[in-house]
């Protein structure tokens, strides 16, 4: 697993170390952006393995860049899981309508995600 990238896309810095660091902790390399914008810039910048998505952000929400991702494709190939706040079935159902490979609600459970993450990489 040691070395594979995963973009951390979040606009709260307490949320994008608590995501983050259990990541890191697992030997994957962490790469991290505050807002739409930057995670579009990211994703072909730095070509992840995977993505962990808020829904939440400025500029550019989760579900339009989860739809964007996997609608090109240099990154349509790429897993998304959506890490959110957004905790109804039709958030979650409208999330992976939008092609996100998995749906995890927070607050979250640092060894779920890290499991989540190894299973789609």
């Amino acid at each position: 697993m040691s070395g594979q990238k995963i973009l951390v896309v979040d606009d709260s810095w307490t949320e994008l170390t608590m995501i983050a660091a259990p990541l890191r902790n697992s030997g994957f390399e962490v790469v991290t952006a505050v807002d739409g914008d930057e995670a579009m810039e990211k994703v072909f910048k730095e070509r992840p393995q995977c993505i962990v998505l808020d829904v939440v952000l400025p500029k550019q929400n989760g579900f339009q860049l989860c739809r964007k991702f996997k609608s090109l494709e240099a990154s349509r190939h790429i897993p998304i899981i959506l890490l959110t706040s957004k905790n109804t079935p039709l958030d979650k159902a409208w999330g992976l309508r939008q092609g996100a490979d998995l749906y995890m609600t927070k607050p979250f459970s640092e060894d779920e995600l890290v499991a989540s993450v190894r299973r789609l990489v």
